[in-house]
């Protein structure tokens, strides 16, 4: 069986929002992709801060990649955590002066203008497992679509070549454009990488397209309730 990425029992974290955020259990493999809608903005932040390590449990547990977050004890076991998960996520910067390629870069190195040719290589290869045209890697970010910016978010997640990936609200900014083509990069992605993927949406027609479960919360007990195809 492939191995969990992501295993949370019992989970309760006060955050500020109306009531605790509570997850009775959910747990995320390698190669598989998750969904879970029925939480807002604040909350899904909650919870991918808590998978990250950045906080800890009020109580119940969270174990990232067979290990408990509360066993991670210093800076550099963090840090070491931290790069071993991909984020996508509106906090997350991207430089939006620079071009497509420029921002793919970034996880390699900070010279840009030129960038160097291993880096160059290495960042249209992430284009390429997103969909991302040769026209938009040659574009300055602030010039393309919505959808390319998504792309852009989750290639850069994938720099460091992760065991996880987490997605917040990935679809928010996208109005009603189509994302059949980017769901179907993502399952490949899974799948060919062997990592998991938790994504936290409230779009239904994108979880159902990328998801290998879709679930959905809820709140006031913490279960995880399947959502029939």
């Amino acid at each position: 069986m492939p191995q969990a990425v992501v295993e949370i029992s019992g989970l309760v974290k006060n955050y500020g929002g109306l009531r605790p955020l509570r997850l009775r259990k959910l747990a995320v493999h390698q190669g598989e992709i998750v969904t879970v809608s029925g939480l807002d903005h604040a909350a899904a932040e909650a919870l991918t801060n808590l998978i990250l390590g950045a906080t800890l449990p009020d109580s119940g547990e969270v174990r990232v990649l067979g290990r408990s977050t509360r066993l991670v004890s210093d800076a550099d076991a963090w840090l070491a955590l931290v790069d071993r998960i991909g984020l996508v996520s509106d906090r997350v910067v991207l430089l939006e002066e620079l071009t497509v390629g420029q921002n793919l870069a970034v996880p390699f190195s900070l010279d840009l203008d030129p960038v160097p040719e291993d880096v160059a290589r290495a960042a249209w290869q992430l284009a390429g497992e997103v969909g991302l045209s040769e026209e938009e890697f040659g574009a300055r970010l602030s010039t393309t679509t919505p959808v390319a910016h998504l792309k852009v978010r989750v290639a850069r997640s994938l720099a460091l070549n992760p065991q996880l990936v987490v997605l917040e609200h990935p679809t928010a900014a996208l109005a009603d454009e189509p994302v059949i083509a980017l769901a179907s990069a993502l399952r490949q992605i899974a799948r060919t990488r062997e990592l998991g993927a938790l994504a936290l949406t409230s779009d239904r027609s994108f979880a159902q397209q990328v998801a290998d479960k879709v679930l959905s919360l809820r709140p006031a007990t913490g279960d995880l309730v399947p959502i029939s195809r």
